[in-house]
């Protein structure tokens, strides 16, 4: 490898440039910016725990959320799901998956003007309710599709 002066100091440069963002504060650590998520919720080991610790135990159901999963998954261990919300003002899309382990599969926050549209591959252990719950306007709204987990593509 030939090591030149040149790339040598535009790495150098490049490394101060990005210690000097940290140090005055413009650029913070990606740890930083996590957001608060919720460790119960995601630890509940049935969905009316996990729902509950999501703060959506009295979510109504809502035609203006879109939840796309396959009627039947041939393989359980990758089944696509998307949500897409038509919700003004969503903050928050949650996916569960009934009869799974530990239901919540994933939240996912939303900032001020951002799509309300997330698309995740989950494990479902069996056949099972998928359940999309989006928090707008400080309430809870739900949708749920049943999916068909067969071994093999035998048929369920």
């Amino acid at each position: 490898m030939n090591v030149t002066r040149r790339n040598i100091l535009k790495h150098l440069g490049t490394g101060g440039a990005l210690a000097a963002l940290v140090v005055s504060g413009l650029m913070r650590p990606i740890a930083a910016f996590a957001g608060q998520w919720s460790k119960p919720s995601f630890e509940s080991k049935d969905m009316a725990a996990a729902m509950k610790n999501l703060d959506a135990a009295a979510a109504v159901d809502s035609k203006d959320i879109v939840l796309t999963a396959p009627a039947i998954a041939e393989n359980g261990a990758v089944v696509p799901v998307s949500v897409v919300s038509n919700i003004p003002n969503t903050t928050r899309i949650s996916i569960l998956v009934e009869k799974n382990p530990f239901p919540l599969a994933g939240s996912f926050e939303m900032t001020e003007g951002a799509l309300p549209d997330v698309g995740v591959r989950l494990k479902f252990s069996q056949t099972s309710n998928v359940r999309a719950v989006v928090f707008a306007g400080g309430k809870a709204y739900m949708t749920q599709k049943e999916v068909k987990v067969t071994a093999g593509g035998c048929g369920g």
